[in-house]
């Protein structure tokens, strides 16, 4: 089956069998007639029959989609079946946990749900977001970096299928906040970067992807979270910016995405003087921004979902229940993170009896989470297999994907003198360096697949007398490689690299040919003291065992580089990226070149069979293809 997406002014053609992309310059995107999304057009039968069935409480009681652990206890779980039973409200959101007690808790909640439920998670970069010991696809900043977006697409649709294969029907995902502001704390390396365009562009391909498999996708967080330095999880953050900055650069990824049948969006809990000058009313609680801007003006006709109604940006000026009522009055559909069902539930009654709301409205908004249900499947009864939960979801076809992504954010900012790749490994002697963590990891011994390196490693506030010791010691070399690890996300506090690790970077950049490896957000490049005396710049973005390796292997020439830097830092440009391509060959797993392990598997047996009848005494097979070692 193929796929036809068109950017801008390329097209390109998708091929569900293979990672292959065909451009066709000159053709400009047509919308489709209809933007409506997809679960808008179901049949309407069983919606009718579903919805005849509830009484006004349960179509009311449809609108709340509350928070479900599975790593908890059984109070826990106890309580979100009271409010199941009870009350038949309309959907989870699947939080911390593991994949086999969140998927025996998906059973146990759908079997006694009267009208099945929707089931929802937080999983920008995959399961892992939320559950453990599943895959980790490289988070959206690292992927703003990737100039062959075809790659986002099909990361989304092996995150759908790995979200359908756990019961789930909803990922908040993509994030499409225009990330601006360097200092944001809550969303930073969430985004694409700060480029309306490619944010837009990106979050579409995650969006297709998903949706060709019948996930329902998220954009998020409406109008545009992306320049603030307030967490909203913590505070009501306030954006000062005018209405015509709003509509030129936030609302524009919104705008792209409602146009290509975005499925559903989330409403942050922001304070919009431009848009509504009422104090201390979050733009989730404000008719204006739900109804006015996103409904009416915008045109947005999927599901609207409230920002969890717990955060603080929301709950901090209303009561339970009451920031409920103003969450639908505004004009929202699905009323995420409830702090208290029942009080909600009671207000609600008092607003229809009131006036202020009309059971019609409740109609229609249970109406629209029906067809979200039958779109997505519900229609029948679901049960998630247990069985090889684990090996189905961490699958080479994932490992495979993941890999690429990771080789295809890698990013140079700097390369003086040509550094890298390095040449001549045979004379030179090569000290690696690691900065954060002590032991040797991926990176290290990704890079002792190529040369003798020597691994030094200290902590991010280690004693002088060992950082005294590692100088003695790098004079004995001649170049160093340095990475720059353990970082964390937060703007406050260089994102956890210590002022001393700031002045030995700088420190051994003096002494010696130095390149540094950041893993980590681009950001971190901002608290350095200096980049002059690095001779080449490595932007990794992410601490994981793939962007380990792809780092190792643009040190050592053994994959292409091209990517570009997807935000502006103190030092370098927003796009900044040089290009290099291969000059050594590069290990890889079968399914990273779409081979089948199995296949592969007859050759050991054959080896072994051969020796035992003594036709030759030993034997050392290695299998290369388009200069990649996979055996």
């Amino acid at each position: 089956m193929l796929y036809w997406v068109t950017l801008g002014t390329v097209r390109i053609v998708l091929s569900a069998i293979g990672l292959s992309v065909l451009l066709f310059f000159g053709a400009s995107f047509k919308p489709p007639k209809d933007n409506r999304p997809d679960f808008l057009q179901s049949e309407l039968r069983w919606v009718d029959s579903v919805f005849d069935a509830l009484s006004p409480d349960e179509r009311i009681a449809q609108l709340f989609m509350v928070a479900a652990y599975s790593n908890k206890d059984m109070k826990h779980v106890r309580e979100v079946r009271e409010l199941i039973q009870k009350y038949n409200i309309g959907g989870l959101i699947m939080m911390q946990g593991g994949p086999l007690r969140h998927a025996k808790l998906v059973n146990y909640y759908q079997n006694m749900a009267k009208t099945p439920l929707l089931l929802s998670i937080d999983g920008e970069w995959g399961l892992a977001m939320r559950l453990d010991s599943t895959p980790r696809y490289p988070r959206q900043m690292a992927l703003g970096a990737i100039q062959n977006d075809s790659l986002i697409y099909f990361m989304g649709r092996q995150i759908a299928k790995e979200c359908k294969r756990v019961g789930l029907h909803v990922n908040f995902a993509p994030d499409i906040d225009v990330n601006n502001n360097p200092d944001n704390p809550v969303i930073g390396i969430r985004s694409f970067g700060e480029n309306k365009y490619k944010v837009a562009e990106k979050a579409y391909m995650y969006m297709k992807g998903m949706q060709d498999e019948h996930v329902m996708a998220n954009g998020k967080h409406f109008p545009g979270h992306g320049d603030t330095d307030v967490d909203s999880h913590k505070a009501l953050p306030t954006i000062k910016h005018s209405r015509e900055r709003l509509d030129s650069l936030e609302l524009y990824p919104f705008r792209y995405l409602f146009d290509r049948g975005l499925a559903s969006v989330m409403v942050a809990h922001l304070s919009i003087p431009a848009l509504d000058t009422t104090q201390n009313l979050a733009s989730t609680l404000s008719p204006k921004v739900v109804t006015d801007l996103l409904k009416k003006e915008m045109g947005f006709n999927g599901l609207v979902f409230t920002d969890a109604l717990n955060m603080k940006g929301a709950s901090k000026y209303f009561p339970p229940g009451v920031v409920d009522v103003k969450a639908l009055l505004a004009g929202n559909d699905v009323l995420l993170f409830s702090e208290s069902v029942p009080v909600a539930m009671e207000e609600i009654k008092k607003a229809i009896a009131s006036g202020l709301i009309t059971q019609e409205e409740i109609n229609e908004r249970c109406k629209k989470i029906l067809k979200a249900k039958y779109w997505c499947g519900l229609n029948q009864r679901q049960h998630v297999q247990l069985k090889n939960i684990y090996e189905e979801l961490n699958t080479p076809e994932a490992e495979a994907i993941i890999a690429k992504l990771a080789e295809a954010t890698m990013t140079l900012l700097k390369n003086d003198g040509g550094l890298l790749p390095l040449t001549q490994l045979d004379k030179l002697k090569v000290a690696e360096v690691s900065i954060g963590v002590k032991e040797e990891n991926v990176f290290t011994k990704s890079l002792m697949n190529y040369s003798s390196v020597k691994h030094f490693g200290i902590e991010h506030d280690s004693p002088k007398k060992e950082v005294d010791s590692l100088f003695a010691r790098l004079k004995n070399f001649d170049v160093v490689i340095l990475q720059i690890n353990k970082t964390n996300l937060k703007p406050v506090g260089n994102f956890g690299v210590s002022a001393q690790s700031m002045a030995v970077i700088d420190s051994i950049s003096k002494l010696k040919p130095t390149t540094a490896v950041v893993f980590g957000s681009p950001y971190v490049l901002n608290a350095m003291n200096s980049t002059q005396n690095l001779k080449s710049i490595v932007m990794a973005y992410e601490y994981t065992n793939y962007s380990q390796k792809a780092a190792a292997e643009v040190v050592m020439g053994a994959i292409k580089v091209n990517g570009k830097l997807p935000v502006t830092t103190k030092t370098f440009k927003y796009n900044t990226g040089i290009e290099l391509n291969p000059i050594r060959i590069q290990f890889v797993t079968p399914a990273q070149i779409g081979v089948q392990k199995k296949n592969l598997d007859r050759i050991d047996s054959i080896v072994n069979y051969a020796m035992t009848e003594k036709a030759f005494p030993g034997c050392q097979i290695v299998a290369i293809k388009d200069g990649k070692l996979f055996f």
